[in-house]
């Protein structure tokens, strides 16, 4: 659970606080996995996709 102090009752600064502590911390990711359930054998083949891309765009170059 993230904490926002809001201080001189700024609550723009507070708001814009949230959103950056809320981004830096994935929360929306974490959220999106808890909901959705995605198989093992998925996941693991997103990875080698991930990977085979950006060693193919290293090459490349």
């Amino acid at each position: 659970m993230l904490v926002i102090e809001v201080k001189d009752k700024n609550i723009n600064n507070a708001l814009k606080s949230y959103k950056r502590k809320v981004r830096d911390t994935q929360l929306r990711r974490e959220l999106y996995k808890r909901k959705h359930f995605t198989k093992p054998s998925v996941t693991r083949r997103v990875e080698v996709m991930k990977a085979e891309y950006t060693l193919n765009r290293l090459l490349k170059d």
